[in-house]
């Protein structure tokens, strides 16, 4: 075990050294390759459906986005044509049976710079198959449909988690968000009810409510960055997974939207019971617009406010709070700048205000991927101070299905830490799919 951590460690460290020549390297790649126009290329044929408003995280659109072809750095023939057998089970399932569905496997290896306790490392992977089951009406705009998420995950030969290594460091937050061991839990199990030909729709079921508020399509924990500040915002007291209902519809000429939901404040992963601390909820609503349906994900703005209840077994008082976001896409596609700030009233929150800038940047089509991005915030107690969180990554596709990316962060000012001023978090993350 103690050289397969040395190996870690030392592939880890001489990844994030090559990050900056593999930027290089695929911007060289990049100028050689014009940009594609018409469709893009997919494997199974799955299509958006529906208005579509929830996050890149959710099932439904994973399917779409792990569905399109890639330009990947190295290519293998014989394994990329052994595949066209499976793509095209998927389809076949889809067409008889309405029913859509991946599994992937993501891994994380994470090392810091300094720790308070000693463990200053970790390893963790999930597993999950996620999908969508279309029983009725397939043709019509307007279906509903079971979604389906189950993950296993787990530590993979450390003492921590990655989601708790940043605790190590006096750090309030996650350098590896989701990254724990709770082992085989239903993530997602709901309806989806598509309305007025798919310009609105509702969700009812068990579902995670920061996958739909203040979504912006740069933030996905398997395929850009890992820090919780940089995914989301910290100034909102999001509870897990739960159970809830909710709504959206584009408005007029489609540019403008309108969305919502109500969600048992004490949800959590491993917690399936319905509403057992009582009428205790969480409520949001969000206002946002983007020049066409289709450009959501990579040009948008929006304004959303969220209330929670008090919550008398946790010893919490109600909460309530407002964000904003925004991220802008190039005409090409390959540069989105993205921003968002939040402020919270109330001690439920990580943040009391949070303020994140950063940017994106593709060198081939669906494939690698830049990214940098920066968050300050403020936690609500008086006696910690403000935390500022920085974040790099490249995304290398190595093959059609398999991804390596290099990842740097930098923890300035850990809350709950005395001794460093500053904390480094280098890790490697790889991803297959299927």
């Amino acid at each position: 075990m103690k050289m397969i951590v040395v190996v870690a460690r030392r592939t880890t460290a001489c990844s994030v050294l090559l990050v900056a020549a593999m930027a290089v390297a695929a911007q060289e790649q990049d100028a050689k390759i014009a940009v594609a126009e018409g469709e893009l290329r997919v494997k199974a044929g799955y299509e958006d459906r529906g208005a579509s408003f929830g996050s890149p995280n959710t099932s439904s659109r994973l399917l779409v986005e792990e569905d399109i072809r890639t330009e990947p750095l190295l290519r293998f023939p014989q394994i990329d044509d052994s595949m066209e057998g499976w793509y095209d089970f998927k389809t076949q399932v889809n067409e008889e049976h309405g029913f859509r569905f991946g599994i992937d496997y993501t891994a994380w290896y994470q090392q810091l710079s300094d720790s308070l306790t000693g463990d200053d490392w970790a390893a963790s992977g999930i597993f999950r198959v996620y999908g969508e089951w279309q029983p009725f009406h397939r043709q019509d705009k307007s279906a509903g449909r079971l979604v389906l998420m189950v993950d296993n995950r787990h530590k993979v030969g450390s003492d921590i988690t990655a989601v708790n290594l940043g605790a190590e460091a006096g750090y309030i937050g996650q350098t590896a968000t989701l990254f724990n061991d709770i082992g085989w839990q239903v993530i997602n199990f709901n309806w989806q009810q598509d309305l007025g030909d798919g310009s609105g729709g509702l969700i009812a079921g068990r579902f995670d409510p920061s996958d739909y508020v203040s979504v912006l399509g740069y933030a996905n924990p398997w395929t850009t960055f890992a820090n919780l500040a940089s995914l989301l915002n910290k100034a909102m007291a999001f509870p897990d997974a739960s159970w809830g209902i909710g709504g959206g519809s584009w408005l007029g000429d489609e540019n403008w939207y309108v969305k919502g939901s109500i969600n048992d404040a004490n949800g959590t992963l491993t917690n399936y019971e319905f509403f057992e601390g009582g009428s205790e909820f969480y409520y949001w609503g969000e206002v946002g617009w983007s020049p066409s349906r289709s450009q959501r994900y990579t040009t948008n703005i929006h304004l959303a406010a969220w209330h929670v209840d008090e919550r008398e077994d946790l010893g919490l008082v109600s909460a309530e709070g407002v964000t904003i976001g925004g991220n802008w896409t190039s005409k090409d596609e390959r540069w989105m700048l993205f921003g968002r700030a939040g402020w919270a009233d109330g001690d439920s929150a990580v943040y009391q205000e949070s303020y994140t800038l950063g940017f994106m940047r593709k060198f081939r089509r669906n494939a690698d991927l830049l990214g940098l991005a920066v968050d300050w915030g403020d936690p609500p107690q008086d006696d910690l101070e403000a935390q500022t969180t920085g974040e790099l990554f490249y995304r290398l596709q190595l093959a059609e299905n398999l991804a390596l990316t290099p990842n740097v962060q930098l923890l300035k000012d850990p809350a709950l830490n005395n001794q460093e001023d500053a904390v480094w978090v280098t890790g490697l993350r790889i991803r297959f799919t299927l």
